[in-house]
């Protein structure tokens, strides 16, 4: 099994994160009662900009959770529609080679789901097997990549595209002044990634097959802790649940995952020469750092990717494996360890040969 490419899709409205404290600090005036606060919290994600999926001034027109919805739908199906013909494009196959399509989202609702819309937008076969994962969050990058793995393992012929579209910006509480709603409006971005992951037995002219090999995945969930990340939903929408807790989390229970994962196939982390982690944030990154000892600038494209586009949630560490294939790719045979955490509370690992 072989990641044959990934490719991302942002929108074209990019903003400075000075320009997005100054917005915030215009709707929430007068409302806040330390309006420095807010400043602080917006610098100490160390985000410099983020891309949204409107122009800023549209924001203040979504008035109900349908009108923000209905702009999900339209955006992702733009976005995630652009990184799907690029991914496929970039592994040298033609969209009707796609047998399964996988589509992960935690911003928004559709039904028939984007997947379906997806169908018809591209022109796809109509044999397609559609997967629509909804709830995961930001593990959903990872764990999108483990489904379609398990897909091919079983149709080594075929060819499975995983897509993840979050517009976290179309989620906003203005009534919300919690400390993890004020953070996670600093924190969180827009944006699509589309990975193809591709069976043994794919081959043909133009078929890209340098891409990293898949050697196996791994899932763990950690009883009890529903209230560590996710939404709280009603009619206004997506309400943000963030503990504090979560870098706790991280040092708590990653270190110890991770060195199972790699004992059962006869590894240690000595033996992995790139770590490709979900930007969950700076104190997220920093405890996956200490609890897993990595040496100085192991997480850098994921510390890069958080500077300049923020968190995208499920998105972020499929923009951190494209980079570090495009850009940053090791040797032939250095394996490296794909991660994230999300809701649930849970963590899911892949393990790649690059």
């Amino acid at each position: 099994m072989r990641i044959a490419s990934v490719a991302s899709a942002l929108p074209p409205h990019f903003y400075t994160q000075e320009e997005l404290l100054a917005e915030a600090q215009a709707v929430w005036a007068g409302r806040l009662f330390n309006q420095d606060r807010l400043e602080q919290l917006f610098t100490h994600v160390l985000v410099g900009g983020r891309h949204l999926a409107l122009p800023l001034a549209e924001y203040r027109e979504l008035s109900s959770f349908g009108r923000a919805n209905d702009a999900w739908i339209r955006v992702a199906l733009e976005i995630g529609g652009e990184a799907v013909e690029k991914a496929m494009a970039r592994a040298g196959l033609a969209l009707e080679a796609i047998d399964t399509l996988i589509t992960v989202s935690v911003t928004g609702l559709a039904t028939p789901s984007l997947d379906a819309r997806l169908m018809n937008r591209l022109g796809l076969a109509s044999r397609v097997k559609r997967v629509p994962i909804f709830g995961l969050g930001c593990v959903a990058g990872v764990a999108g990549l483990a489904r379609a793995a398990d897909y091919v393992r079983g149709h080594p012929e075929e060819v499975a595209v995983l897509l993840s579209v979050e517009l976290c910006s179309l989620t906003l509480q203005r009534e919300d002044l919690s400390i993890p709603n004020l953070i996670s409006t600093g924190l969180f971005g827009d944006g699509a990634a589309a990975a193809v992951v591709v069976g043994e037995d794919v081959a043909g002219s133009g078929v890209a097959s340098d891409g990293p090999r898949i050697r196996a995945t791994r899932s763990i969930f950690y009883p009890d802790s529903e209230r560590v990340m996710g939404w709280d939903i009603s009619e206004r929408g997506f309400q943000i649940v963030l503990s504090a807790e979560v870098p706790e989390v991280v040092e708590r229970f990653l270190r110890r995952d991770v060195e199972a994962f790699l004992a059962d196939h006869g590894l240690t982390r000595a033996d992995i020469g790139s770590w490709i982690a979900h930007t969950g944030g700076p104190r997220v990154l920093e405890a996956m750092e200490r609890t897993l000892e990595l040496p100085e600038g192991a997480l850098a494209l994921s510390w890069k990717s958080l500077r300049e586009v923020g968190n995208l949630s499920s998105t972020s560490v499929l923009l951190v494996l494209e980079e570090t294939l495009a850009e940053h790719r090791p040797p032939p045979g250095t394996l490296g360890l794909l991660m994230a955490l999300g809701p649930g509370f849970c963590s899911e690992l892949v393990l790649l040969e690059l």
